[in-house]
């Protein structure tokens, strides 16, 4: 996976330049405010740091919209682009205005950065590492801050000490970025696809993910296109092909023949009776069970982790070996002979590459749009099973570090197929996620039980299997008469020019997940950690840390530069830790442990500034709850909220979705920081912590009933799941 991670690291480079830029301004402005003497116009000093953030709020607005529209790549390279025009103004900058308006410009790289890589990120990123990669842009960006803290450190130890060199310094970083954009990043494959640009996409996809089989994740992103469906939720037993014969067949008519895209039968799949996790899950909320305000979509996320916690969302895990041979019987059928050589090839005609429609709509070698793009079959039977593998593979296959290998495979341990029957005209896509397995009578290996199921005791053996069953994003009524097999009816540029609508905003599980979405990113601004990063060198001066410093020769400028880079540096431990545990413990559980430890420190802040506990018993108890209240934040508030809203939008509307959560971000940015001067002569110290924890308090019971858990997931099943959750609500 090291595509997808370079990748990442080189996106994140862009909230790199964001900490930077942040950590400078708040060095620069302690020799701006002396140059322009504005020690009297504190509004114009406000403006100076806060024109960013107004710049950042402005092309939010627009951001995702046009992201949607010409892709993640130029609105990334706009950003770098942005960056050094600011970069520039900034060095020059002959008065005020002029600096106003480089911070505006600024304000623009800064919100089109902080919008769009975690966007980027998670389009690009396997789902079995998604939270760790979008763990990066808050690493960098905290990184970041930490450089420039280093640097605005030696320059303000000059006799001399130059404002415009530390702003300007933003230039070098910024073309370094420029660089990368142009030259190393690639388009994200989602948003290729969307646009019907399929060939590119496998080109881009294959790169990430360093092999050349990619059908199965192909064919899920052309799956992602759709916004909304009526999903049901269906459970089976597969078992391999030697279990169904002519004589079970006429014995058994529940079982379903599944067909890969060799001759011959490859599996078989029984319907289970009964519900299974997924379903009895949203069934026992939704019936107000033991909690009754909680959000069906939580248990039903929780249902697939519950019992798996370190098989899930790990890319270590071992999952079942037996998978990989299970099948292996499908693997021995021979090809048909008039197997379609046009899917296998690579790089053969003009236009078409690898099987795929060509990136011009309307060419010559792309006029049949109603032709498969995935996977091509030339037997036509009842109830089959088409699978998105290119080539003959075994399904559920895992590889030796865990990772799905085998062209069914879409990550996190999901499988992709399609059932289409020709009686009824029903063409049907599924999500498949192997719930337990064994043989022999026994259940050796499973981990998730279903309720009413039975396993058949004469298998040698089989998988038991959880489906979520839905309309393809991509099928077409009207060409069921031409007999069409394989995942794409429709080629995606058909739908391309629809883009983004606003009513798919209103479907029932986009809205849930903007309220998710909006409601963490609210609750994290007024969480405290502007009002923890106001008060902290208040806090490090009564501990008496400037006082060594400055007996050691430094201004009490360099020392209060020096302790907010000590104070930085003390992020990245606990950020590294985040990275660890984003895809192995998840996003809401590191929310639901961190949140507590941000209250207990809370809670302490205002103990200490209600009551007299003497000068030194106040200090140390006040530096450590600051120190400890930073480094939780940022393993889980911090960086999380950002994850989350890049994860749980559908393709279509991703862009737009992210950048009404984005703008709720910024606009409780700019409240909190000019309300906070305000509060505090208002109601003090002690009121301003005790209302950020009574936030942290309201924002663990949201995460409780709300907010579900996303690791190890592909981004399109997780979109299949709020509707499915949006719809038992």
């Amino acid at each position: 996976m090291a595509g997808s991670v370079l990748v990442a690291i080189a996106a994140s480079i862009g909230n790199l330049l964001q900490g930077w830029d942040n950590a400078t301004i708040a060095g620069a402005v302690l020799y701006i405010k002396k140059e322009f003497n504005l020690e009297s116009e504190p509004m114009i000093e406000g403006l100076i740091v806060a024109t960013s953030l107004i710049g950042a709020t402005i092309i939010t607005t627009f951001s995702g919209a046009v992201s949607d529209s010409v892709g993640r790549r130029p609105m990334l390279i706009a950003s770098s682009i942005l960056y050094f025009i600011s970069g520039l103004i900034m060095l020059w900058s002959p008065n005020v205005y002029i600096l106003l308006l480089a911070r505006l410009i600024d304000g623009f790289g800064i919100g089109l950065a902080v919008t769009l890589v975690p966007v980027y990120i998670s389009e690009t990123a396997p789902a079995e590492i998604r939270g760790l990669l979008n763990t990066l842009p808050q690493f960098s960006g905290s990184g970041g801050m930490f450089l420039s803290y280093c640097m605005v450190f030696g320059v303000s130890l000059m006799p001399r000490p130059e404002w415009r060199t530390m702003l300007g310094v933003l230039v070098i970083p910024s073309l370094l970025y420029f660089a990368l954009t142009i030259f190393y990043l690639p388009e994200s494959p989602r948003w290729l696809v969307s646009k019907g640009k399929m060939a590119e996409a496998k080109r881009v996809l294959q790169g990430l993910r360093g092999r050349e089989d990619v059908s199965g994740e192909m064919a899920l992103l052309v799956e992602g296109l759709e916004v909304g469906g009526d999903t049901e939720i269906e459970e089976y037993i597969i078992e391999p092909p030697d279990a169904f014969t002519e004589e079970t067949e006429q014995d058994d008519t529940e079982k379903i023949k599944l067909y890969g895209p060799g001759a011959g039968l490859s599996w078989v799949a029984r319907p289970v009776k009964g519900q299974s996790t997924l379903a009895s899950a949203v069934s026992l909320v939704s019936r107000q069970g033991t909690v009754p305000l909680m959000d069906p979509i939580v248990p039903l996320f929780g249902s697939v982790h519950e019992k798996a916690p370190e098989l899930l969302g790990s890319m270590r895990s071992t999952l079942f070996p037996n998978f990989g041979s299970m099948f292996s019987m499908a693997e021995q059928h021979p090809r048909p002979d008039n197997w379609d050589e046009e899917s296998q090839r690579e790089g053969e005609g003009e236009g078409e590459e690898e099987g795929y429609g060509s990136d011009n709509v309307g060419g010559e070698s792309d006029d049949n749009l109603q032709s498969p793009l995935l996977s091509r079959q030339a037997t036509s039977m009842e109830g089959k099973e088409i699978s998105a593998a290119q080539g003959n593979s075994s399904l559920f296959q895992v590889g030796p570090n865990g990772e799905a290998v085998s062209g069914m495979g879409i990550g996190g341990g999901w499988q992709l197929a399609w059932k289409w029957s020709e009686v009824d005209g029903e063409f049907k896509r599924i999500y498949l996620h192997q719930e337990g397995a064994g043989g022999a009578g026994s259940v050796r290996g499973s981990f998730v039980s279903v309720p009413g199921g039975e396993m058949p005791e004469e298998s040698v053996g089989y998988i038991q299997a959880a489906a979520l069953v839905s309309q393809p994003a991509l099928f077409s009524k009207d060409l069921m008469g031409q007999n069409p097999v394989g995942p794409a009816m429709v080629h995606p540029a058909e739908t391309a020019v629809k883009g983004p609508k606003w009513k798919d905003l209103l479907e029932p599980g986009v809205t849930r997940a903007l309220i998710v979405g909006i409601g963490i990113q609210i609750l994290q601004q007024f969480a405290g950690i502007n009002g923890v990063l106001y008060y902290t060198p208040q806090i490090l001066e009564q501990a008496g840390v400037d006082v060594l410093l400055s007996n050691m020769g430094m201004s009490s400028d360099s020392a209060s530069i020096l302790i907010s880079a000590l104070t930085t540096l003390l992020m990245l431990p606990s950020i590294g830790v985040a990275m660890r545990l984003m895809d192995f413990s998840g996003r809401r559980f590191l929310l639901l442990a961190t949140i507590p430890i941000l209250i207990a420190s809370l809670i302490i802040l205002v103990i200490v500034n209600l009551f007299d506990f003497g000068m030194v018993v106040h200090a140390i108890l006040s530096t450590i709850s600051v120190i400890v209240y930073f480094c939780v934040f940022v393993m889980g508030f911090g960086p999380i909220p950002n994850i989350l809203c890049a994860e749980i939008f559908p393709t279509r509307v991703r862009g737009v979705c992210i950048a009404i959560c984005a703008l709720t971000f910024w606009v409780g940015d700019i409240i909190v920081t000019y309300t906070l001067p305000m509060m505090l002569n208002a109601i003090g110290l002690a009121g301003v912590f005790g209302i950020y924890a009574i936030v942290c308090v309201v924002a663990f019971a949201f995460v409780y009933l709300r907010v579900p858990e996303t690791k190890g997931m592909p981004l399109e099943v997780i979109s299949e799941f709020f509707a499915v959750g949006a719809k038992q609500a």
